[in-house]
């Protein structure tokens, strides 16, 4: 199975789930390194590392499928 039909594929409800949390962390994230106001420097890492966190667990949820790998 190639990426597009991977992506294109019925998720699981679990990771469907799983996909709409991360991308409300990578919403945080980026509003966080985004901020119209000055930050402390510790919390504009955080916002960063919320963002890729939340970009991998949205990108590995959306690309789980329900069928297997090997038949």
């Amino acid at each position: 199975m190639n990426i597009i039909k991977r992506a294109k594929a019925p998720t699981p409800k679990f990771f469907r789930m799983l996909r709409n949390i991360g991308l409300l962390i990578a919403a945080i994230g980026g509003t966080l390194v985004a901020a119209p106001i000055a930050l402390p420097v510790v919390i504009t890492a955080v916002g960063g590392y919320l963002a890729v966190a939340g970009g991998v667990l949205t990108a590995v949820s959306q690309l789980t499928t329900f069928e297997e790998a090997f038949p």
